[in-house]
């Protein structure tokens, strides 16, 4: 896929029955943003969407990059911000190769890429802030290696990792980087269980939602997964099951007024460098519409 292309699939984009239009500094609206590797991007392009159209969040849920770009957010970095750092990034910054991997323990490695590079990052992106710094609430989730459990971090929930340790956990996808370790426990990527949670916004207390998924859809391309060997059959394998739990998820949703986005992300990887601008404009588009159409 070349410069600026989509994909032929159609856009997803719904909107619950009831949910309304959406005003202007309208209360009790929380932001759902999903995982999806770099195509997480297109969060900062929706947020910049919803700035223009004055929506202030209440509240926001993250997983992986939803987790970061969230925290970004509740500290109070705008859109034009959030965008600059994005389109600043480079394959360097997260995506360094753990030589361990390859010349020393092979598989007994925990990861293929080095968690200190993406975790340094992070708090670059960051600024050093915590959870008494966040503007708005954050709650991020994380996996527990032991007995799988979904466990979240954030005000209300466990505050025992700092907003740092817990966007890098919530991120810490497994065979690509290795999982955080805290009080003898590992964590790994929130999106293994649960990669849209919209269920705990709305325990939170929102009375309607808005939820960005920038995960893979249905379908892949079965000769570029298989020229990646393990690793692009390992990620199928979870892009696959996250995107059924997603579906079955948006699908029987009877909570509170769901405004549901799904960019036109499918086709793009997970480490899509080459279509960060892609991503943000997507982002932008399909939440212009949405919010237009609400």
């Amino acid at each position: 896929m070349t410069g600026q292309e989509k994909p032929e699939q159609p856009e997803r984009v719904r909107t619950a029955r009831d949910f309304g239009s959406l005003e202007p500094d309208a209360e009790g609206v929380w932001l759902v943003l999903g995982g999806g590797g770099l195509k997480g991007m297109t969060h900062i392009g929706a947020y910049r969407a919803l700035e223009e159209h004055g929506v202030r969040p209440a509240g926001i849920v993250g997983t992986s990059i939803g987790a970061l770009v969230g925290a970004a957010i509740a500290g109070g970095m705008s859109a034009a911000e959030m965008t600059d750092i994005a389109l600043g990034l480079k394959r360097k910054d997260i995506a360094r190769l753990n030589r361990g991997a390859v010349w020393i323990n092979g598989i007994r490695e925990l990861s293929v890429l080095r968690g200190d590079v993406l975790r340094d990052y992070f708090a670059e992106v960051l600024l050093d802030g915590d959870w008494g710094a966040l503007r708005i609430p954050l709650l991020v989730n994380a996996v527990d290696l032991a007995d799988g459990s979904l466990q979240w971090f954030g005000p209300g929930d466990r505050d025992d990792v700092s907003l740092l340790d817990a966007v890098y956990a919530s991120a810490a996808l497994p065979v690509f980087y290795p999982p955080f370790e805290h009080a003898g426990r590992a964590y790994v990527d929130g999106g293994i269980s649960r990669s849209l949670p919209l269920d705990k916004a709305e325990e939170e207390g929102a009375t309607r939602i808005v939820a960005i998924d920038a995960g893979s859809g249905e379908k892949g391309d079965t000769a570029a997964v298989l020229k990646q060997g393990l690793i692009g059959v390992h990620q199928r394998i979870v892009s696959i099951m996250a995107w059924q739990r997603r579906s079955e998820l948006v699908n029987r949703w009877q909570g509170v007024p769901l405004l549901y986005v799904r960019p036109a992300l499918d086709g793009y990887g997970t480490f899509d460098f080459d279509h960060v601008a892609y991503f943000l404009e997507e982002g932008y588009r399909a939440m212009a519409g949405a919010l237009s159409a609400s």
